[in-house]
């Protein structure tokens, strides 16, 4: 195996770990109900930028004053993300919310190519359509499902754009900096962008109970810190496609534990929708590895 080869394991293996924590993320977040979205953002998120700064100053490495040049841009756009996502989970279902959330790589069509090189093919478009029609199932079958409203899924649509933003400024920053200081410096421009939407609300001043930061902790330790240093890791290793792409991992199993462990319903017409959706990033992906290598 040549370095190369084993790079693009290790990073392929750190990426799927980082998506399997992201889908853990929307139930745990979900599952805290006595904290309003928003103060569930900012704990997670102070929680989660104190425990990388002083992972780095523990190693050796303390952030660096320069990496927040780079960084800000990827701390704005993954606060909008988690803002959106966390908020749109409380308004429709963890299946509504990551399906849509894994359609991701659609928009990662119209942009790898002027950014990256990634031409898609005229065929990938069709595909393209096939899974926003499957999302489109996705949400009719949600109607009259407990815990669902439209606007949740609005608000799911803007995370696709929040998420596929922070996706391309990791990539775009990993030429620039070393991974763990991109995390810590997106983590803190992360806390600090949420933190006047959150004290707007009014949410942070209620107090979270012993159960509930015992939860944050775990949401900002395992989701947080440990799966976005594995992927901002794997990133430097690996197609951005490929990590694009590993977002399908997350629909199925996030929608798996919001049922064991929501009680969260799930119609079969939802599944039929996921299915479609899947299908089809499925093929654009495979036909993007192939391309990539000829």
């Amino acid at each position: 195996m040549t370095i190369e080869q084993g790079d693009r394991k290790y990073g392929s293996a750190a990426a799927a770990i980082a998506m399997v924590g992201g889908a853990a993320s929307g139930v745990i977040a979900k599952g805290i109900t006595e904290l309003g979205a928003l103060a569930v953002v900012f704990w997670r998120m102070w929680i989660y930028a104190v425990i990388v700064i002083l992972f780095l100053k523990i190693r050796g490495t303390p952030l660096k004053k320069e990496s927040f040049r780079v960084s800000w841009r990827g701390g704005v756009a993954l606060g909008a993300d988690i803002m959106l996502f966390f908020s749109a989970l409380r308004l429709t279902t963890v299946a509504n919310a990551t399906v849509i959330g894994s359609c991701q790589p659609l928009l990662m069509l119209l942009i790898a190519g002027r950014l990256f090189g990634e031409r898609p093919r005229r065929h990938d478009w069709l595909l393209a359509m096939i899974a926003i029609c499957g999302v489109i199932i996705v949400m009719f079958g949600s109607t009259g499902v407990q815990g669902w409203s439209p606007a949740g899924d609005l608000l799911s649509v803007g995370t696709v754009v929040a998420w596929t933003l922070y996706f391309v400024f990791s990539k775009l920053s990993s030429r620039k900096i070393e991974s763990s200081q991109y995390t810590g410096a997106t983590a803190v421009v992360c806390a600090l962008f949420a933190t006047p939407f959150a004290l707007a609300s009014g949410q942070v001043f209620d107090v979270p109970s012993g159960n509930a930061w015992i939860w944050l902790i775990i949401l900002s330790i395992g989701p947080g810190f440990a799966s976005h240093m594995l992927m901002n890791w794997s990133l430097v290793r690996i197609p951005v496609w490929f990590g694009s792409t590993l977002t399908l991992a997350i629909p199925v199993t996030a929608t798996v534990m919001a049922w064991v462990f929501l009680s969260e319903d799930v119609v079969a017409l939802q599944f039929l929708g996921m299915g479609i959706v899947l299908f089809a990033l499925a093929l654009i992906v495979l036909g993007q590895s192939n391309a990539a290598r000829h």
